[in-house]
């Protein structure tokens, strides 16, 4: 079976900055490569391709202590059932929002992963 994962494309790239190819997942979590490519399936985290080679992940996504960024899941479910494909969660997550301050992934980092999911919720209605 192989990993379908989106392209994308430059302006989502440069919103997202630091990248972190599967690999480095996989060894940042202390997990194997099989194990950090079924995160992606499973849609636990987003994979996408930069200029082709092996799918890549925001480095935001994984935190300081080894492990998912708590929240992010739950909101990239809420995402896939609002509609949104890889690449518009992306830029959704990464994009500026003067009310939270920040954008939508430095909430969840910050631990407002609630609040983020409710505004992700909204989106599907």
């Amino acid at each position: 079976m192989t990993l379908s994962v989106a392209q994308i494309d430059r302006e989502t790239d440069q919103l997202v900055g630091e990248w972190l190819t599967l690999t480095e997942v996989a060894r940042r979590l202390n997990l194997s490569a099989g194990r950090a490519k079924q995160l992606i399936k499973d849609r636990k985290l987003i994979g996408v391709r930069r200029g082709g080679g092996e799918p890549q992940v925001p480095a935001a996504f994984i935190a300081a202590d080894g492990d998912l960024v708590k929240g992010l899941a739950g909101t990239l479910t809420v995402l896939l059932d609002a509609g949104y494909d890889d690449v518009e969660s992306l830029r959704w997550l990464f994009t500026p929002d003067d009310t939270l301050p920040g954008s939508p992934v430095d909430a969840i980092v910050a631990g407002r992963h609630t609040e983020v999911k409710r505004r992700a919720q909204a989106l599907g209605f």
